[in-house]
């Protein structure tokens, strides 16, 4: 997911005329019947937690909650599933919609004095005028691992599936980064907690905005070093080893795993 090369963030109240319109319901977008996004004002689609974005190539976008159902001639449609029918660089910006309205949403109060929080011009960011308390829009670190063993036709992906995997999907190991940790220290850990088996030589290969709900995923590889694979009770539901030219069911083309696997699948031993 990339943001459009012409697209200028920013909170400050947006130029007149239509807008770009990212309008959400329950994790859905609202397009046109065409499978396009809708322009005009949020205030005519019936919306709430309305944020300015910035402008996309001089047009103002803007991102809300979307309160009403969706009019005649539009329809709610799940943001995962918006990818391929929504250019790369759109489905980006609405990721960074969806992110924001949800932000909004869910910080209308303090978290230390529950009093009414109120939103700074300047950037995305909200002050309680009681305590001062200052909240910004939630990333959550999540490392992801492709660990690989062997070399030319006897390479390997250890490759795993969690319990709410489609059926028959495996995908790279990853979880979240805890507090006061390096990526590489997470790194470690999420293999050896997920799988129980220790890896060397990580190498970043890509980061990717995950607004499912608000994760930012950084991917790497890594080498097998030892152990024996011992599934996680509870979080890993299957793990094992996978030639290169046997891979089994993987995750959307559109997702850093799928693009991570194919890499180093493609690039040889």
């Amino acid at each position: 997911m990339i943001r459009p090369a012409s697209f200028m963030p920013s909170t400050e109240p947006l130029p007149p005329g239509d807008a770009l319109l990212l309008l959400f319901q329950g994790g859905r977008l609202l397009l046109r019947e065409d499978g396009t996004l809708p322009l005009g004002q949020a205030a005519d689609f019936g919306s709430a937690f309305v944020n300015p974005l910035g402008t996309l190539e001089e047009q103002p976008v803007v991102a809300a909650q979307l309160v009403d159902d969706a009019p005649a001639g539009f329809e709610l449609r799940p943001l995962r599933s918006v990818f391929g029918l929504l250019p790369e660089d759109l489905f980006g910006l609405a990721g960074y919609g969806v992110q924001i309205v949800e932000w909004d949403r869910t910080h209308r109060f303090c978290g230390h004095c529950a009093t009414p929080t109120v939103r700074n011009g300047h950037e995305h960011s909200k002050t309680c005028p009681n305590c001062s308390l200052t909240v910004y829009p939630r990333v959550a670190p999540v490392v992801m691992v492709l660990v690989t063993r062997g070399g030319g036709a006897a390479r390997e992906f250890l490759l795993a599936r969690g319990p709410h995997f489609p059926p028959g999907m495996y995908s790279a190991l990853a979880g979240f980064v805890e507090p006061s940790e390096t990526l590489e220290d997470a790194c470690h850990r999420e293999v050896r907690e997920e799988v129980g088996v220790e890896i060397r030589a990580l190498r970043y290969f890509a980061s990717q905005p995950w607004p499912f709900p608000h994760s930012l995923m950084i991917a790497f590889t890594a080498e097998y070093v030892g152990g024996e694979i011992t599934p996680q009770p509870g979080e890993i539901e299957d793990a094992r080893w996978y030639p290169v030219g046997e891979l089994p069911s993987l995750p959307m083309p559109f997702s850093i795993a799928r693009r991570l696997i194919d890499a180093v699948a493609q690039a040889g031993p």
